[in-house]
């Protein structure tokens, strides 16, 4: 008589199976960060990319704004919405301002933008903030509209290390939302740690503010490439991570990856579905292609390119 044999039935799901499906959802619409320099040396985006990925691109302080437009005309061209950053320190004035909404719209069709404060302490025209730049009023009718946020504090904005300034700027973003058609969410700068990361969305939460949060993560990279563009950008406590494995042998001659971040996030994302971050966004400090890449690895149909 034969018997019946429960050793086909199917397991319990793995630990490592339910992070890697926790992963694969965290990295559904994911965005990335590009310069024109970078932008350059990729033949094709839709090689590498999934379709409808946002891509911002980063306007670095003396880029002129022809490279910014004609990269932002080559991504819509592929198919891909685009997001410029406006730094608000480096806009001389108001014209120069209305000149280059001007262009991206009427040359690459852009209906998105990142508005920040930019990566220095001085002004060089009339806007001192994003907020100047919203109150101008040439943003009516964009469809996103994000802002800066600073899981970790911005001693740029608030040299006390207090987030006095950060909080008060975020409360005035959270009611322009409530009165502009934009859709309007909160793109971070990069950390390493998810406690920090959690702590600090929390704490926006307690405070009333639930604009959606992008999450800015940095991509795959060596240890020494993160270190200087962390220590360049004012990453705070979270640096400790890089610091621990610095002092790791076995680690310190591989690629950073951010799996095991984005994995706790996902995980907590998952146990609080009202959890503040609502998307990843990926600076992708060892390149632009080694990013996607890991993305097409990790992410499942979350990263599958598009061609």
């Amino acid at each position: 008589m034969a018997l019946f044999s429960f050793s086909g039935k199917p397991a319990a799901a793995s630990k490592d199976d339910q992070t890697s499906r926790l992963l694969q959802n965290f990295l559904g619409g994911y965005s990335i960060e590009v310069t024109p320099r970078t932008a350059e040396k990729v033949a094709s985006f839709r090689d590498i990319l999934p379709e409808g990925t946002r891509v911002y691109i980063a306007h670095i302080d003396g880029t002129p704004i022809e490279d910014m437009v004609r990269t932002a005309r080559r991504l819509a061209d592929e198919g891909f919405p685009v997001m410029p950053h406006f730094p608000a320190r480096i806009i001389k004035n108001h014209a120069e301002l209305a000149g280059w909404i001007a262009r991206y719209q009427g040359e690459a069709g852009v209906t998105q933008a990142l508005l920040l404060g930019g990566g220095r302490t001085t002004t060089v025209g009339e806007f001192e903030d994003s907020l100047k730049l919203i109150e101008t009023g040439l943003f009516d009718g964009f469809g996103h509209l994000h802002v800066a946020g600073h899981p970790e504090g911005n001693r740029d904005i608030d040299p006390d290390g207090s987030d006095k300034m950060v909080m008060q700027a975020l409360n005035w973003k959270q009611a322009f939302s409530r009165r502009t058609d934009a859709r309007v969410a909160i793109t971070t700068q990069f950390c390493f740690e998810a406690v920090p990361v959690i702590a600090w969305a929390n704490r926006l939460a307690d405070e009333g503010i639930d604009l959606p949060i992008h999450i800015g993560v940095a991509g795959p990279a060596r240890l020494q490439t993160l270190m200087k563009y962390a220590l360049s950008c004012g990453v705070g406590p979270s640096m400790k991570v890089l610091q621990r494995r610095a002092k790791d042998v076995t680690k310190l001659l591989l690629p950073y990856e951010p799996t095991e971040l984005l994995s706790e996030l996902a995980e907590y994302k998952e146990q609080h579905p009202a959890f503040g971050i609502e998307q990843v966004h990926f600076f992708p400090l060892g390149g632009i292609e080694t990013n996607a890449n890991w993305v097409t690895e990790n992410g499942g149909a979350a990263g599958r390119p598009a061609n």
